[in-house]
């Protein structure tokens, strides 16, 4: 996720403060930083791919003269790590500076039109359409603020920008939609920033930015518009009193949580793929005789619930395998006829790389699924996706599983379009469940925490959880008994509830808490009674159900109740999400650290 910072001071250099809000932004993770100042006329701009006190000790930000700048640290998502991608963006006439944070999905369209115009691109970035269409507007007679509205409102996808010009000097532009963005009010100094804590040092008074607002700030004050119809909107400034390390956490008490709550704009930013990379991944699929899925972990998880996408919707037949079995299990009979899908987070786990060496000696297609550009994974893959998903600072992964399984369910829905598996209308349904599950993240999230909370409260000292499922949540089973190893350190097991009988029922007693994850789905009868197996053995059951599910509802000692009508092959991403923050509150139950769980590591770079 990228950071921006931006700040107009009626005295004293910008180039420090902006220079402190970028190590402040250190935090939301990235790969490169820069930024631009305006002074006599000027537009000064220095830039490059590292870190920070890095890229400062080769270009010395302190030097740059002005008053008023922008500054960014950049989260690739479109191009990879480099001086040329990174942000500040300029115009033609290098008179035009931008920096931004979210995902453009229109942006190849626009460039195809600027660059029919005469615009020149220096980038593989989606941002760098924005100061060209700004420049646009301003050759056509449009002032800075018109022009950077009129830009605005051609742009789909999230954003937040900041904007300044040599045009009009003593003013920056700021635009949100999705994206966070919010306005500092200081003595002689206004700021913007996608958070607090890039600003706290320098004020405690606060506005935030709604969706679909626009703000230009300069030294007599700060105006707010509605970018639909330029009219001017009253915000109401509040005043913040956290320390820098909550601010960092937003007012969240662990990353962990902060970055459950932020799952409904990762989906948002994970449905804004660039049609021709779907496109292209997905016709490699269509080739190949054989597809692997192999990742690990929390990825392992997504790609087995991906492996019940691709047959149920698609009709492929999609093998999920643990990287470190890959070698092993398929090493010797895997050719040039075979797909080879390796989903990572970070793009750099040994195992899946391992696995993904192997592969291409063999002459098989390697393609990728990854949320970090220019990583190892996307050097070596034929073809890849980047999830969008942002930097997860938690261990225990969670947004980039949610994130994973709705890119792997658009592969499902694009190879099964190619191969006519789909009607119309079907096609149609599940391509608007896809686009709506944002907003039902949000509805959980909203509706379960409280009973969540309680349930962990309740639970938080028992040594032993049982998680059970069916047919592809069996996958949500097995990443909730993660998500609570994890954290924990809970002996926990997870198995398809089909095979209850065949050893794990042994160890159920009286008091032994069974998680059962119970859509209405084709498996739900066969849920039941295994609901009653246990019910009879002493177990407290509960049951992840739709909010009107009586029957389940009636059997299980708890229940937290789940939104209806979700396609069975999505289920799995709604439905984790109570599993993820019942293994962070009873982490919090137990006084452990949920962001840094013993023993692990984010990215598993090592045999």
């Amino acid at each position: 996720m990228c950071g921006i910072i931006g700040c107009i001071l009626s005295s004293g250099l910008a180039a420090p403060i902006l220079f402190s809000g970028l190590k402040r932004l250190e935090y939301r993770g990235y790969d490169s930083a820069g930024m631009a100042t305006i002074y006599g006329g000027k537009l000064y701009l220095k830039k490059d791919s590292g870190k920070i006190d890095d890229i400062n000790s080769r270009l010395n930000f302190m030097d740059m003269p002005g008053s008023l700048g922008i500054a960014h640290t950049r989260w690739a998502t479109h191009g990879a790590p480099s001086r040329e991608n990174a942000h500040p963006h300029l115009d033609c006439s290098g008179t035009i500076a931008v920096v931004h944070n979210g995902v453009i999905e229109n942006f190849l369209e626009l460039k195809r039109e600027l660059e029919d115009r005469g615009h020149k691109f220096t980038s593989r970035t989606d941002t760098e359409v924005i100061p060209h269409l700004i420049e646009e507007g301003v050759k056509s007679g449009l002032n800075l603020y018109e022009a950077v509205l009129q830009a605005v409102r051609r742009l789909r996808g999230s954003y937040a920008i900041a904007v300044i010009s040599t045009v009009e000097p003593d003013k920056i532009i700021c635009a949100r939609n999705e994206s966070p963005l919010i306005v500092g009010i200081g003595d002689g100094a206004y700021y913007c920033a996608s958070d607090i804590p890039a600003i706290l040092e320098y004020t405690r008074n606060f506005i935030s930015m709604d969706n679909g607002e626009i703000a230009v700030l300069s030294l007599g004050g700060i105006e707010f518009r509605r970018i639909s119809d330029g009219e001017f909107v009253l915000k109401k400034p509040f005043t913040v009193d956290w320390s820098i390390e909550l601010a960092e956490k937003q007012g969240y008490p662990h990353f962990m949580l902060k970055e459950i709550y932020e799952q409904p704009l990762s989906l948002r930013n994970a449905l804004r793929l660039q049609e021709q990379y779907l496109d292209l991944l997905s016709r490699f699929i269509d080739r190949g005789e054989r597809v692997f899925l192999v990742a690990c972990g929390t990825s392992y998880h997504a790609c087995l619930a991906a492996s019940y996408m691709f047959s149920k919707i698609a009709r492929v037949a999609a093998f999920p395998v643990v990287a470190s079995e890959f070698l092993e299990q398929y090493g010797d009979s895997v050719g040039i006829d075979d797909v080879i899908l390796a989903v990572s987070q970070s793009g750099e786990t040994y195992d899946v790389l391992r696995a993904v060496d192997h592969a291409r000696m063999r002459a098989a297609t390697v393609l990728g699924l990854t949320n970090t550009v220019g990583s190892t994974l996307t050097r070596v893959s034929r073809a890849y996706i980047v999830q969008q998903s942002g930097p997860e600072i938690g261990v225990a992964a969670t947004k980039t599983f949610t994130s994973q399984l709705i890119v792997l369910a658009q592969l499902a829905m694009r190879v099964a379009n190619l191969r006519g598996k789909l009607s119309q209308q079907e096609s149609d349904s599940l391509r608007d469940s896809l686009k709506g599950m944002p907003e039902v993240i949000g509805r959980v999230l909203n509706s379960c925490a409280d009973n969540v909370k309680l349930l962990a409260k309740r639970y938080a000292k028992k040594n032993l959880f049982l998680f059970l499922g069916r047919g592809i949540n069996v996958a949500t089973a097995l990443e909730g008994r993660l998500k609570l190893l994890e954290i924990t350190y809970t002996p926990s097991l997870a198995f398809s509830a089909a095979e209850s009988k065949h050893g794990p029922i042994s160890i159920v007693e009286k008091g032994v808490p069974v998680i059962f994850i119970a859509p209405r789905d084709s498996t739900r009868k066969e849920i039941i009674g295994n609901i009653m197996e246990m019910k009879a053995r002493g177990a407290e059951v509960i049951a992840l159900c739709e909010e009107d599910d009586r029957e389940i509802i009636g059997l299980a000692d708890h229940h937290i109740p789940m939104p209806k009508g979700i396609p069975d092959v999505l289920s799995p991403i709604p439905y984790i999400v109570p599993l993820q923050l019942f293994a962070y509150y009873v982490a919090v139950e137990r006084g452990l650290d949920p962001d840094k769980p013993r023993n692990l590591a984010k990215s598993v770079t090592v045999p």
